[in-house]
């Protein structure tokens, strides 16, 4: 049996046991809610956010490298998923994915979209010295500074944001806003994205993609609610099956946006854009108290500002720009 069979056995058996991964791991969390509650299940929120961030990264970085192989004319098809699924690279990069949503299931079912999702913008930390291991060069300076960046500017978000947990969930009219706001504009960034691979297509389906995480990232938080309160409010909820459509159809614009370009086009403004989507989503429609005072306010600016300049500075280096050739 050849590696491309274990690896595609491997992800058909990820696939059909995820759900019971991420209940267990839910229920575990829930477990340790129930007798720590604060600052344990915070710590709990935020370990599982960095480690959802790590594995996104690596899936990132190997999506991106078998990706750019393909030819063109598959992008923004489901027929590039149909060609990538025979490539083991891919694949590992798929398995990847599938822990870090595990894990970034259990951190939304216990903390809020705005301490979960810019957390995971520290996924860059680690595709930095994931793709200088794999082009076997060093991390340059202005990289570091990037990196420093990106920390500080989460940091001071974070910290003058002090989110407050909100609602699992939201009205029908607030869902309806919320789609349209994060669809429409996603559809518009790919409709003039341009027909031929460039950076500036890259871009802008990194952008859209980003738009689109941000609602995944709304709607997974609904379904892990609905998960804790039982199998039957889940399979009832229109929020569970819009899960599965639209995480498909970001999975197909997450790898055109890769295919169109360097990474440094694509994964920084995805990165932004998440976040960003998501403190909107969680600070307006789930109710998620964010500190308002003057300080408090130009805090959270200014980290964001910070965080923004620094995943810029990032899209400079030419380790998000290396080509797979040879892989």
């Amino acid at each position: 049996m050849d590696i491309g069979t274990v690896l595609a056995s491997a992800v058909g058996h990820a696939g059909k046991h995820a759900s019971c991964l991420t209940g267990a791991a839910h229920r575990l969390v829930s477990r340790c809610a129930h007798h720590h509650r604060g600052p344990v299940v915070q710590a709990l929120v935020i370990a599982t956010s960095l480690s959802a961030a790590f594995l996104f990264a690596l899936a990132s970085v190997l999506q991106h490298r078998r990706a750019t192989m393909e030819a063109q004319e598959h992008n923004m098809r489901l027929s590039l998923l149909s060609l990538l699924v025979r490539q083991p690279l891919w694949l590992i990069g798929i398995l990847a994915d599938v822990g870090a949503y595990v894990l970034q299931f259990v951190a939304l079912g216990h903390g809020s979209l705005v301490l979960v999702q810019p957390l995971l913008v520290a996924g860059l930390l680690f595709a930095l010295p994931m793709s200088a291991a794999l082009n076997l060069r060093g991390v340059g300076l202005w990289e570091w500074f990037g990196a420093g960046g990106i920390v500080v500017g989460l940091a001071l978000f974070l910290l003058s944001a002090d989110p407050g947990p909100g609602r699992p969930g939201t009205d029908t009219t607030t869902w309806v806003l919320i789609l349209v706001a994060t669809l429409v504009p996603a559809g518009l960034l790919v409709a003039f994205a341009g027909p031929s691979p460039s950076t500036r297509r890259a871009v802008m389906l990194g952008g859209a993609t980003g738009l689109v995480y941000g609602l995944t990232a709304a709607l997974t938080k609904s379904v892990a609610h609905m998960l804790s309160v039982g199998i039957t409010h889940l399979l009832l909820g229109w929020q569970t099956y819009a899960l599965v459509v639209v995480g498909i159809a970001s999975l197909v614009v997450a790898q055109s946006a890769f295919q169109a370009g360097p990474l440094r086009a694509s994964l920084p403004i995805l990165s932004v854009l998440d976040p960003v989507v998501s403190i909107l989503i969680g600070a307006l429609g789930f109710g998620e108290g964010i500190a308002g005072s003057p300080p408090n306010r130009a805090g959270e600016v200014v980290g964001l500002v910070v965080l923004a300049l620094s995943v810029g500075l990032l899209t400079r280096s030419k380790l998000m720009g290396e080509s797979a050739a040879g892989v």
